[in-house]
């Protein structure tokens, strides 16, 4: 089965599941009249949104490169992330609103224990289905299965925490615990949109990934030829499900085009079979200069200028810099 095909149907899970939890935690509300639970159906409800969004997000990210989107359509998953982010952050800060405001016009609450029933069943079915999104979004590199995922665990999160401020509710009567309640989930709310919100940004901005470039120079480092003298000016981007990797790679000035080709064709190979991710490599070549024979491991060079003083690894420093 396809990468597309299993984040395509694994969306559509999450849409279905909530629409079916939004529906419960509705029905929860309008039997107690908490503005506690009334936070998590806010939830539930930008849940909805942002499933829809993703499952469109994900159907446009499939299609082919053409002439106007040389790298594909994947960076729709980050503008769909983007808009979620929004959403959950909104949804934040209305549900501290509402909260405030109850502070000071109380309404009645009732039958908070099957209100509870509801919301602590809903918070377990959002952890499984945001655990699985999570892992499903990793495997296929995903990022906004991942988010999507991330979000609904949240939910999870914030959920026992207001299970927990319900059943003290519920023993103790105080009802101004209601409204407290919700501003501190709300509070969580709002900060987990901005920060998916943040990473989403970071991501469209094309920021480099530490991590990734970790990855990059531990394979290369473990695989390193001879005749790979130099390596710099590398960077990332992810586009939908695969990184596109652009460096400079050095190599011996007298080598014929043949000889450039099978060097490059083996860097890719080895990437390949190694990244986790998908990727697209672009290698530019470049000849060396007699400062880099210092550097330099190939023992058979009849145009040494230099002795070799020494293989050593290379560093993040060393390889994204620009001259």
């Amino acid at each position: 089965m396809k990468d597309i095909t299993v984040k395509y149907k694994i969306q559509k899970l999450i849409v279905s599941v909530s629409i079916i939890l939004l529906l419960c935690k509705l029905l929860a509300y309008q039997i107690t009249n908490s503005v506690g639970i009334l936070t998590d159906a806010l939830e539930s409800i930008v849940n909805v949104v942002a499933g829809l969004l993703s499952l469109v997000s994900i159907s446009v990210s499939i299609k082919p490169k053409d002439d106007s989107h040389p790298f594909g359509h994947g960076k729709v998953e980050l503008l769909s992330a983007s808009v979620e982010g929004m959403l959950i952050a909104v949804a934040g800060f209305i549900i501290i609103y509402e909260a405030i405001y109850r502070l000071f016009v109380p309404s009645e609450i009732q039958k908070l224990d099957v209100g509870i029933i509801i919301i602590a069943a809903a918070g377990l079915i959002n952890y499984i289905i945001g655990s699985y999104s999570i892992n499903v979004g990793k495997k296929h590199n995903s990022i906004a299965l991942i988010a999507g995922g991330k979000h609904l665990q949240s939910d999870t999160y914030s959920t026992i925490g207001l299970v927990i401020g319900l059943v003290i509710l519920y023993f103790s009567k105080l009802q101004w615990l209601d409204s407290i309640i919700a501003i501190v989930f709300g509070s969580i709310i709002a900060i987990t949109g901005i920060k998916i919100l943040r990473n989403t940004v970071a991501n469209l901005m094309d920021e480099a990934d530490a991590l990734l470039l970790d990855e990059f120079l531990e394979i290369i480092n473990k695989n390193k030829q001879n005749d790979w003298i130099d390596i710099k000016n590398t960077r990332i981007l992810k586009y939908g499900d695969t990184y596109h990797i652009d460096c400079d790679l050095i190599i011996p000035w007298y080598y014929n085009i043949n000889q450039a080709t099978e060097l490059t064709e083996k860097m890719k190979k080895i990437l390949n079979d190694n990244f986790k991710e998908n990727i697209d490599l672009a290698v530019h070549i470049f000849p060396c200069r007699p400062g880099n024979c210092v550097n330099c491991a190939l023992s058979d060079c009849k145009h040494r200028i230099h002795p070799f003083e020494g293989k050593t690894n290379w560093t993040i420093k060393q390889i994204i810099r620009f001259k």
